[in-house]
């Protein structure tokens, strides 16, 4: 007599079974720190085009003669960098006293020529992060942040170091990159 079997037993359905509920159990972490990988790899990215801004924006100045404004007596750097004027940092001022900056580096936008601003702020670290990108994320200050959920990074400026914070708002990391306009250094911290 012969026996005509179809499907499959009991036992090669519980094996099966088996099998792949131990590659879900292996590969389950791997793909769960993908999305924490692809954070890290979008902030890194972000802050590497920022610097990358940062230093077209000096060397755009440079190949300028590193033109100045000069308001009230002192003079200011300055430049035109892909059609929006920027104040830059200055390392001596007209008295020829060192500034505790390097010469070139974004500080703000230049929106007159008259003022020279005298402290860094929260809304010209958002300009700033605005203007020398491309294509920017949504960037706002710490109040428009927490009245609204657009945005993918704050901004917040730190007036005695002259520094700018840039936090990214996704997930629930706190991953960050730093714009030290002293130096013009671009500094990634991953939480």
């Amino acid at each position: 007599m012969i026996k005509n079997q179809k499907g499959f037993s009991l036992v090669e359905l519980v094996v099966v079974i088996v099998v792949v509920g131990l590659l879900a159990v292996a590969a389950l972490p791997k793909f769960l720190d993908v999305t924490d990988e692809a954070k890290k790899a979008s902030i890194e990215g972000v802050a590497g085009g920022f610097a990358t801004g940062v230093l077209s924006a000096r060397a755009q100045w440079e190949a300028e003669a590193r033109p100045s404004e000069t308001i009230g007596g002192e003079v200011y750097n300055t430049v035109n960098y892909d059609g929006v004027d920027f104040w830059l940092t200055r390392s001596k001022d007209s008295g020829n006293v060192d500034t505790d900056f390097r010469d070139g580096y974004p500080w703000a936008l230049n929106e007159n020529s008259t003022s020279f601003p005298g402290s860094i702020t929260d809304t010209a670290c958002v300009e700033l992060m605005d203007n020398l990108l491309q294509n920017p994320p949504k960037v706002g200050t710490l109040t428009e942040v927490a009245s609204s959920e657009n945005y993918k990074y704050s901004a917040q400026a730190d007036s005695e170091n002259s520094y700018c914070t840039y936090i990214q708002l996704e997930g629930s990391t706190e991953h960050q990159f730093v714009y030290e306009i002293k130096t013009g250094r671009v500094t990634v911290t991953l939480q």
